[in-house]
């Protein structure tokens, strides 16, 4: 295909913008935690025209070793490398979208920021959007040139389990998961239920409206400021069941004009992975 215009787009665009501009990279992150093919599945299917498919497991995670959480990242130059496969160039303007809400998006969102590249952003109200408003989808599957893309990873938007052990008290962690999973009420996904010591909550489905778009940015800035109770952003690490869901509160910290929070990738799954790890319950 011909390669891709360029333009600039924030955090969030909207299902009118990306209609406007064929000529944009898109990806479809859609995934089902209980059935991890169906989102390729859907996007075979039907797809927004020109997107090509990002797999939560297969193309934005590393093999999971039972110590490194169940999306651990993978190594840099190996998502680099899947860049370039799929024809990526760094003036590129990238779009990506999932079923609705945008937390699986926000993954790759996240991801591509981590390798240097910022002109990216996540479909408002992602593919249930853009088919409620009648929009043209696709079945065939694009094919675009490889590139050697050029990654420069931004070391400084992560942080292991190490530096979290090192610094619990100090910086302020933001667990993404429901209340019930964060007070360790409920746990139908990993083996533990808890959170990290200190921790507070903000679930990540209160980014976004009953709709599935998310909130005007001066709402989010209201209601993660509560959350940060006067801590600044770049005092926050952001995580949640697996370094997924987090994404989506890092994005909408962005959105609200909060930037400089970090992730702690592996998350409450790797976190538990080592049973020395203090774990609270409550709050």
């Amino acid at each position: 295909m011909a390669a891709a215009r360029t333009g600039r787009v924030g955090p969030l665009v909207s299902t009118e913008a990306l209609a406007a501009h064929p000529d944009w990279r898109v990806f479809d992150c859609r995934h089902d935690l209980a059935d991890p093919d169906a989102g390729e599945r859907q996007y075979r299917q039907a797809h927004i025209p020109g997107a090509l498919f990002a797999h939560l497991d297969r193309d934005l995670s590393a093999p999971r070793t039972g110590r490194n959480g169940r999306h651990p990242l993978p190594a840099f130059d190996a998502f680099v490398a899947w860049l370039g496969r799929q024809g990526l160039r760094p003036e590129d303007t990238i779009v990506c979208y999932d079923a609705g809400s945008g937390a699986m998006a926000a993954r790759l969102w996240w991801m591509l920021r981590w390798a240097g590249h910022e002109n990216v952003a996540v479909l408002d109200g992602g593919f249930a959007k853009w088919l409620r408003e009648g929009r043209p989808v696709s079945a065939q599957v694009p094919v675009f040139a490889p590139t050697v893309y050029p990654g420069r990873e931004r070391k400084d938007m992560a942080v292991n389990a190490a530096w979290v052990e090192a610094n619990l008290g100090r910086a302020l962690l933001v667990d993404a998961r429901a209340p019930a999973r964060f007070r360790g009420e409920a746990e139908p996904i990993d083996p533990v239920a808890g959170h990290i010591p200190g921790a507070v909550n903000r679930f990540n489905n209160d980014n976004v409206t009953a709709e599935g778009t998310f909130k005007d940015p001066l709402t989010l800035r209201r209601e993660f400021e509560k959350v940060l109770a006067g801590r600044a952003p770049q005092e926050v690490v952001n995580y949640c069941g697996s370094g997924v869901s987090a994404c989506h509160n890092l994005l909408a910290m962005e959105i609200a004009g909060l930037s400089g929070a970090k992730l702690y990738p592996g998350s409450w799954s790797e976190w538990i992975a080592d049973p020395r790890r203090e774990i609270a319950r409550g709050g």
